[in-house]
Order: structure tokens, then sequence, then C-alpha cells
């Protein structure tokens, strides 16, 4: 069986990460999404909040694709993550080329500590490689529309979280 991780923060999961997460489905026969605990990011949402909007959006993916998609919040370093799960793969989703510029550092480690753990970069499609789930906190706390940028579902939790 093949394992895929695909690891972030998911503050909220947006349609750019749906996209991955269905391409990534393709080259795996499981994907983990990795959800990163990283308190010095400070998350608007909760772990648990994060988790629940990922299982919710990941449920009628995997019955599209077949492929089982779990969510599981992590902590550790993304290489050892990768080892508990049992991930041969991580995915990762690049929108720009200062994307690539960290996740080519990023790869180099990893590989250093582990090189039986491939990476594999996804370009988010054309419509989606602006979103950063930064922007749509930003947008939606300043009365913005981000239905573009998320599900409704996540829409709503957004401007409930917000007080909107």
């Amino acid at each position: 069986m093949r394992i895929g991780l695909y690891p972030g923060t998911f503050d909220p999961i947006t349609l750019g990460h749906v996209d991955i997460i269905r391409r990534a489905t393709a080259l795996v026969d499981r994907l983990v999404i990795g959800v990163a605990i990283n308190r010095d990011k400070g998350p608007l949402f909760s772990l648990e909040e994060r988790v629940g909007m990922i299982e919710a959006e990941c449920v009628k993916l995997s019955d599209e694709t077949g492929t089982e998609i779990v969510a599981h919040p992590f902590e550790n370093l993304l290489i050892h993550c990768a080892q508990d799960v049992g991930a041969s793969i991580i995915v990762r989703g690049l929108r720009a080329v200062a994307d690539f510029e960290y996740e080519y550092q990023m790869v180099g480690m990893n590989r250093s500590l582990n090189n039986s753990v491939e990476t594999v970069f996804l370009m988010a499609d054309a419509k989606h490689q602006a979103i950063a789930s930064k922007l749509v906190k930003e947008i939606a706390r300043l009365d913005g529309d981000v239905r573009k940028f998320v599900t409704p579902a996540v829409n709503d939790k957004l401007l409930a979280k917000l007080g909107k």
C-alpha cells in the first residue's frame, strides 16, 4: 500500500488544499492529511476544529476517488510524522516560486534525515494559486467575501469564528 502524507496547518482548509488533496489521491492508496499543531503560528481554529473541517471536506473526496483519506495531528518533525504513519511520499503543494525556494530547503533537510521518503510537488490549479489560508482569514476579518476560496461549510465556520 502506497501511503502519502500531505502536511500543513490548514487554518482553514481552502479550495487550493482540496485541489491538491484530490490530485494526490491519484498517487497513493492512502492519504494522510498531517495537521500541524504548530503553536508558533497561533491558528485561528483549534486543532479539533481544523481536523473536523478536513474530515468533513475529505469524506466526499474519499468516496469519489476510492482513496482512504485520514486526518492526523502532529507536532514532531515532518519526517518523523511520515515515519509514524508509514508514508513513503510527502506531498507538497506549490503556488509560486517563493514556495519552491523554501520547499527545496525542506526536501534537502528531510532527505538528510531519511532518504527513503520522497517528496512530490503538485502545482495548485491556476484558479487556486493565489489562495493562502492567511489571506483568506484576513479578507474575512475585513468583511471581504471568501466564498471563491473555501467551501460553503468552511465559509460558514470562518464567519462564525470571526463573529460575523
